[in-house]
């Protein structure tokens, strides 16, 4: 226990005092600040600008009667323009359009033909479909007031509105998915970076004859779970700044981002589903480091770490497409999630996933949860042995038959 301690805060403190490490933290903090502040930012540079006038939209009605009805839809429709009845014709029309004195114009034939005009069409542009929604909807008053209706009955009957409720019997996956997506999103990024720092440090020790001494007087055990849990424990220090600093931001402009429900959902994440995500996150990132802690120890070189470490990538990598996928095609509870719920490889993203947007039997989350815990114990306790006999092997690339013997008699 007290090597494990003494080699879990050496690894820990290698990995705090890390220039790469502080910078990326700051800069993601003072990034989610300037995020978080910039509804402030933004209505504070406004309100010091003058106010901008509404670009100018001219409507020749040819319909003398409905004039002023279909200037009062324009204006309702296009509320960033400052809509203006004319009487000029169209040559008129078009040099104030050319000239910018109008930004736009519509000259009707009748309700159910006009032409537009503008001067240059982005691809943007949707007034003209904005325009035939209005235009249906007056034209349809006016036959209905021909028929006999008061202008206010006809408004009635094309404005009715229909109402509808919808009663949440399981999860709502649209709600969920923001929470789902950045977990997972948080675990790939961790998983890549960590894992391949653990495996990266193994393979420097290496190259230190003192390894020898310390590989044969310690404990193998100690020496890789001291090393995996802190770098567990500097990426934990580093998501808890990063999103403690992000809560505080929105908390402090929570009003500012109110009427944007897709931000305020991710800060509203619900305990139990934090729960869960805090256990499949630290278990998935154990299992994966000790694994990159294994391969690491096995290269003979610095430089064939990287090229060592990528089957492990190319697993997770499957995992997390396999999830995005599923999350995109709304379908997070078909055969291949529930397999990957669990494998102890894909199920930290599968699981978690199945148990956001979706209702996932209590047995399920239970037997997936501990496939993963005793898969980390085994999967460390095997990768503290491949440590161990990997950090021996010198001279040549470590062979993977070798490798097994020398653990198998260790």
């Amino acid at each position: 226990m007290k090597q494990f301690k003494t080699i879990m805060g050496f690894e820990l403190k290698s990995f705090i005092r890390n220039k790469g490490f502080i910078f990326t933290t700051l800069f993601l903090v003072v990034a989610l600040g300037v995020l978080m502040f910039l509804p402030n930012i933004l209505s504070a540079a406004s309100s010091s600008e003058e106010e901008t006038e509404k670009p100018v939209m001219l409507v020749n009605a040819s319909d003398g009667a409905l004039a002023d009805f279909v200037h009062s839809a324009f204006g309702e429709a296009f509320a960033d323009y400052d809509v203006r009845l004319t009487d000029d014709g169209e040559d008129a029309i078009r040099e104030q359009v050319v000239s910018g004195e109008a930004e736009c114009a519509f000259v009707m034939e009748s309700l159910t033909s006009y032409t537009y005009y503008v001067n240059d069409l982005t691809m943007t542009d949707s007034n003209t479909a904005i325009a035939d929604s209005v235009l249906q909807n007056v034209y349809r008053m006016s036959m209905m007031m021909q028929g006999g209706m008061t202008p206010d009955q006809a408004s009635d009957v094309l404005s009715v509105t229909v109402e509808g409720q919808t009663e949440k019997l399981g999860k709502d996956q649209m709600e969920n998915y923001w929470y789902t997506y950045i977990m997972i999103f948080a675990l790939y990024t961790v998983i890549i970076l960590y894992g391949q720092m653990v495996a990266t440090s193994v393979a420097t020790e290496k190259s230190s004859r003192a390894m020898e001494v310390l590989v044969t007087s310690a404990d193998p055990v100690a020496m890789m779970f001291g090393k995996v849990l802190s770098a567990c424990l500097a990426g934990f220090v580093q998501l808890a700044v990063v999103f403690g600093s992000a809560i505080l931001f929105y908390n402090i402009n929570k009003d500012e981002w109110a009427d944007i429900p897709i931000i305020s959902s991710i800060f509203d994440m619900p305990p139990s589903l934090l729960a869960f995500m805090l256990i499949f996150f630290v278990l998935g990132f154990l299992i994966y480091a000790f694994l990159y802690g294994a391969v690491g120890s096995t290269t003979s070189k610095l430089e064939d770490v990287s090229s060592a470490v990528l089957p492990l990538t190319y697993l997770f990598i499957f995992a997390f497409v396999v999830v995005i996928f599923s999350m995109s095609a709304g379908s997070v509870d078909n055969v291949l999630m529930t397999v990957c719920s669990y494998v102890p490889f894909t199920s930290p993203m599968a699981m978690f996933t199945r148990i956001a947007m979706s209702s996932v039997p209590w047995y399920e989350i239970v037997i997936s949860v501990v496939i993963l815990i005793g898969s980390v114990i085994g999967v460390g306790v095997l990768s503290a042995k491949i440590y161990r006999a990997g950090v021996l092997m010198y001279g040549k690339k470590p062979n993977l038959f070798e490798t097994i013997r020398t653990v198998l008699r260790s």
